[in-house]
């Protein structure tokens, strides 16, 4: 089916509506100066092997792997211990580096660090077997036996391959949320197993400096991890009281939540970022997932839409009025403020429209949404959507029909994006929908030549 356009130009109010998040108002913290001190603190990390390492020392082969193991093992603990930092939902790290900075760092470190782990255990075995003239399996079995805390350090590796395997995206996507969810949390496990052993076992840490340094370090992520997990979420909670008021059918597959508080004209939240929510109601109250508002937030309450896709949204349905809400946020940085131009482009499809139909809330008149949908009747927030086109002036295109169908393959090629939105290369870009939508739209972008900075994904789409 060709592309369907909701509104016209023709039809657009004389009256152009404020502004409220004007472009290039959004500042994230100065990056180059926490990438700076990632990789100083990384540095001083391994510093300390060299400084109690003698000159001259290293005049073997097995010499040479065991230092390489010591190494690789202090460059683990700390890219292990800056993964459990950025983990820690801390607002103020959020602020300073930006959520999406921290997922693509996490993400990227994520592999690194089960990699340098693996290197660490491996290097340190065959070195310390070559130095002793045994077998590999001798050599692993008289570490076991012989040190303190090395048996902890074995299972603190073997749970960081399982969750760096699951992390895997083809992986990730066979498995239930839950099951990833609670076994990524192993890694605040790893850490603690792994924390005994390197203080006990690890030559380089028994005394001085270098002990104290990374007490410090263990300190300083163990603060975040708690202000982050514990102090702020308590406090929002304690703050606006949050519960349901209303569940809405917006479709065969979605619905809407409506969540009421107090004070939440002070709630420091804007459309487009999202919140962790925990339902206090049997069967979904041990389960916390991560859902964006789909309207701008207001003095009355909060909104947003999920689909339902499993056990635990299908029971989202039933929910009653009056039920208590624990909420983790706000988070992301999917918000107005992040344009460096004045006019945006947004691209939704299924699900992903919530955050985008948000920022409506927020961008001005002459913004322009594609929505990609199968069928009209896949068209969550049609009603809002026409209503905002009648009353703002946004232009709204519905792209329907299958995906090798000729008009949603044309929409979102680079011609195809030409000719709905002709100045495309002078707005700012959102984005969030399936995978495939979102590769697809990014390579016309690119073809396109709009800047990489000019396009924002939803954090769910990394």
């Amino acid at each position: 089916m060709e592309p369907t356009r909701a509104w016209t130009t023709a039809d657009r109010s004389d009256e152009r509506p404020t502004d409220r998040h004007g472009p290039g108002r959004y500042r994230t913290g100065d990056r180059l100066f926490f990438y700076t001190l990632f990789y100083f603190a990384l540095a001083v990390s391994i510093e300390v092997w060299w400084l109690n390492t003698p000159g001259g020392s290293l005049t073997t082969p097995a010499d040479a792997l065991i230092a390489a193991g010591r190494i690789t093992g202090m460059a683990g603990g700390f890219v292990l211990l800056v993964q459990v930092l950025m983990m820690s939902r801390a607002a103020w790290l959020e602020a300073w580096v930006g959520a999406h900075e921290l997922l693509i760092w996490h993400r990227a470190l994520g592999g690194a660090v089960v990699v340098v782990v693996l290197a660490h255990t491996g290097l340190i075995i065959v070195g310390y077997a070559a130095a002793a003239g045994t077998s590999l399996v001798s050599e692993t079995w008289s570490m076991l036996s012989a040190y303190r805390d090395m048996l902890s350090a074995f299972a603190a590796t073997g749970l960081l391959v399982a969750i760096g395997v699951l992390a895997i995206r083809a992986v990730r996507r066979r498995i239930r949320y839950e099951i990833w969810y609670y076994l990524h949390l192993a890694s605040y496990l790893v850490l603690l197993l792994g924390y005994g052993h390197q203080f006990s076992d690890g030559a380089d840490l028994q005394s001085g400096f270098a002990r104290w340094y990374w007490i410090s370090l263990y300190c300083f992520v163990l603060a975040a991890l708690v202000w982050g997990r514990v102090v702020e979420p308590l406090w929002l909670n304690l703050r606006h009281r949050f519960r349901v008021l209303d569940v809405v059918p917006e479709g065969a597959d979605m619905i809407s939540i409506y969540v009421g508080g107090r004070r939440l004209d002070r709630l420091d939240a804007q459309a487009g970022q999202y919140f962790r929510w925990r339902f206090l109601t049997r069967g979904a109250w041990w389960q916390a997932h991560p859902f964006s508002l789909s309207a701008a937030p207001n003095a009355a309450w909060l909104r947003i839409t999920v689909k339902v896709v499993g056990d635990h949204t299908g029971d989202l349905r039933t929910l009653a009025p009056g039920v208590r809400v624990f909420a983790e946020g706000p988070s992301g940085a999917f918000t107005a403020e992040r344009r460096l131009r004045h006019g945006a482009l947004l691209i939704a499809g299924g699900s992903g429209i919530a955050p985008i139909r948000a920022l409506l809330d927020d961008l001005p008149a002459d913004t322009v949404l594609l929505f990609r949908a199968r069928s009209p009747q896949e068209l969550t927030f049609r009603a809002e959507l026409d209503a905002l086109a009648a009353e703002r002036g946004i232009e709204v295109w519905y792209v329907l029909g299958a995906r090798d169908d000729p008009g949603p393959r044309h929409a979102f090629t680079p011609r195809g994006l030409r000719e709905l939105v002709p100045d495309v290369r002078r707005r700012d870009v959102y984005m969030c929908g399936p995978a495939g939508l979102i590769s697809t739209s990014r390579r016309a972008l690119r073809r396109l030549r709009v800047p990489g900075r000019q396009i924002h994904l939803d954090p769910f789409e990394f």
